[in-house]
């Protein structure tokens, strides 16, 4: 218990060495405002609603936006480069085959894209099987690639009965199709 407190009042000694201008300044400003007359009050108060009304007329100005970006939090157009960060639009050459790109505005509407039917046409069209291994992908090459780097990885998988079918003989020893068949042949077994 002594520990936690001798902690806290190191840490709020700590704190106070750090915004001791920060306090100093603001005992003085304290000090000037009981010390002012009403006359100095009025001129401060009046020079206070000249800067906020050149603020304002800064705000009213139009807001130059040819891009036509989306507003930031500030209220101004957000920058051109943000914009490319986020990446707003997304562009899809599977489902614009025919027509050209197709777009799609955010990223759910991306991600949702590829489960409707007109990605689904696209590969389809492309004769692709429209599976997970192709999300994500929207170019026709880059799909066409993928589907023969699979199409190549399968014909090695495949199974192929002359060397992986297994026999056994009366003895128990194990060949594969090819070598027991030879070995029958030449009476060997």
């Amino acid at each position: 218990m002594k520990k936690e407190i001798a902690l806290v009042e190191v840490k709020m000694k700590r704190l106070c060495e750090i915004l001791d201008e920060v306090i100093v300044r603001t005992k003085e400003n304290a000090e000037k405002k009981l010390t002012l007359t009403y006359e100095e009050m009025e001129a401060e108060r009046e020079e206070e609603e000249v800067q906020a009304d050149s603020e304002s007329d800064e705000e009213d100005q139009q807001i130059y936006n040819p891009l036509k970006l989306p507003m930031g939090w500030d209220g101004k157009p957000i920058p051109y480069w943000l914009y490319k960060l986020h990446v707003l639009e997304f562009k899809c050459e599977i489902c614009g085959n025919i027509c050209g790109n197709h777009s799609y505005w955010g990223r759910r509407d991306y991600e949702r894209h590829f489960k409707e039917w007109r990605h689904q046409h696209g590969m389809r069209c492309l004769g692709i099987p429209n599976t997970k291994n192709f999300n994500e992908i929207t170019s026709i090459e880059e799909a066409k690639a993928l589907w023969e780097r699979i199409q190549a990885k399968q014909g090695l998988n495949k199974w192929r009965p002359d060397l992986e079918e297994e026999y056994e003989d009366k003895d128990g020893n194990i060949y594969n199709k090819k070598m027991y068949t030879d070995l029958q042949r030449q009476g060997l077994i």
